[in-house]
């Protein structure tokens, strides 16, 4: 497994290139406004073949630039989960006024549970509601990964402030992540990579998650 970070955008938002070495076979996770051109450089400088863009949720800063990566891969596959799709095709609110536009649709949806593959390396989708309802995490489980999208971000949770996020949801959904192994690498939607072990230890917000169980 071979693993490649882009953040920016208006938001300070991570993206995530994950290829299996042995095939060549690669997906981007979220897009970012004015943030994918690195991967996509690199994708094709590889010469590596892209099979998806797997999104964890529908806000903007992690879906902004999926018509960059379409546009550089038409045929790619944008997955995300059917709860969240709306935001892909409508993504501005009276809580985020965008200065730009995103066209889109998705080709198809994640649902909890769905086992997916990139060349020889196995992905299990977790549906993981609460910062938005469709949002989902990706667990890699033979490698020790979890793309994590907004539900833990370095030491902080996912706002629940939103019109359509819940704090119960945000709370179960933090307590399903935390069974995992401590060892497990998180790569969050926003800031530095951890482990989950640190965020246990570290993490003022998931540790009064836990304690409420």
């Amino acid at each position: 497994m071979k693993i490649a970070m882009a953040s920016g955008g208006i938001a300070a938002t991570n993206a995530y290139l994950i290829t299996d070495e042995s095939t060549g076979h690669c997906v981007i996770f979220d897009a970012p406004d004015h943030t994918v051109q690195p991967l996509i450089d690199e994708i094709k400088k590889q010469g590596w073949t892209p099979i998806g863009l797997w999104l964890t949720h529908g806000h903007f800063d992690h879906v902004a630039d999926h018509q960059v990566v379409r546009d550089a891969f038409p045929s790619i596959k944008i997955l995300i989960h059917k709860l969240d799709e709306p935001k892909l095709v409508n993504p501005s609110t009276r809580f985020f006024q965008l200065p730009f536009s995103i066209p889109g649709h998705a080709d198809g949806y994640l649902s909890d549970g769905d086992e997916l593959q990139i060349g020889s390396l196995g992905c299990r989708v977790l549906h993981t509601p609460g910062h938005s309802p469709g949002h989902v995490c990706f667990y890699f489980e033979n490698d020790g990964l979890l793309i994590g999208g907004d539900l833990i971000i370095g030491g902080a949770i996912g706002r629940y402030d939103l019109p359509d996020s819940n704090f119960e949801d945000l709370q179960a959904s933090v307590i399903k992540v935390m069974k995992l192994p401590d060892p497990t690498q998180l790569l969050p939607g926003h800031g530095q990579p951890s482990r989950l072990g640190e965020e246990r230890r570290d993490n003022g917000f998931v540790q009064q998650i836990l304690g409420s169980v």
